[in-house]
């Protein structure tokens, strides 16, 4: 199996640390995010990894060569002429993916002891086009799943903006917080139907109608969003 890292983000939410660096390279007790998820992919026999970069980019390439990919294989997704978001970033490394096993994609700013093998396990018995590691946390921005588990919208609670595709909300949906990891069978590149800049949020949302996208619950595991300065601290706590 195969991963990506989504690292080209522009980082806001920490600065002043991504006035001079990539958000991948913020250091949590000795050790980057960037170290850290590849790390945690490779305790799941993952070591071929993608990792699109945009902000400061000769940072993030620099670091992986130096510390020689911390033992797994890197590969770089060159988005710096235009981030191109969650969605296009993934397409843009379609041909990384060549073999039709699933894959993982995760965020670079999220730390999680979750087991992968146990949401592996859940997508295979699934089959659905892809399997979204969720919690029951606060948070603004939800997806929103059936009662089945199956992917049905999205909303944003603090502007009220919700998004429902071809399925209105029936009124016996769970909002669930994404955590930024999901299995995905390549078979979604072939779906995608967007170019150019775009989220993965798009490309679930105009899919779910006909293809299964499944909630994998994992809210009793730890999980961090580290986006902003605080949440190093708070990340220092449990991550050694």
């Amino acid at each position: 199996m195969k991963a990506m890292i989504l690292a080209a983000g522009l980082g806001t939410r920490l600065k002043p640390w991504t006035n001079h660096h990539p958000k991948a390279l913020a250091v949590v007790n000795g050790k980057s995010l960037l170290q850290r998820n590849i790390e945690y992919l490779k305790q799941f026999g993952i070591s071929e990894v993608i990792v699109n970069v945009h902000h400061f980019p000769d940072q993030i390439i620099d670091a992986i060569n130096i510390n020689k990919g911390w033992g797994s294989k890197i590969f770089i997704s060159d988005e710096t002429n235009e981030v191109l978001e969650t969605g296009g970033g993934l397409l843009k490394a379609a041909g990384f993916f060549t073999e039709k096993e699933p894959f993982v994609l995760i965020n670079v700013d999220i730390l999680t002891n979750l087991d992968l093998r146990i949401l592996f396990n859940y997508h295979k018995q699934n089959s659905p086009l892809a399997t979204l590691a969720t919690t029951n946390r606060e948070t603004s921005r939800y997806f929103i799943f059936n009662r089945d588990n199956n992917l049905c919208g999205w909303r944003n609670i603090k502007t009220g903006d919700e998004k429902t595709g071809l399925k209105p909300l029936v009124g016996d949906e769970v909002q669930k917080a994404f955590s930024g990891v999901h299995v995905i069978n390549s078979q979604i590149f072939s779906l995608i139907n967007q170019k150019g800049k775009f989220s993965m949020v798009e490309v679930y949302l105009g899919l779910m109608e006909q293809h299964r996208i499944k909630s994998f619950d994992h809210s009793s595991t730890l999980f961090i969003d580290v986006g902003k300065p605080e949440s190093i601290l708070k990340a220092e706590e449990v991550f050694f």
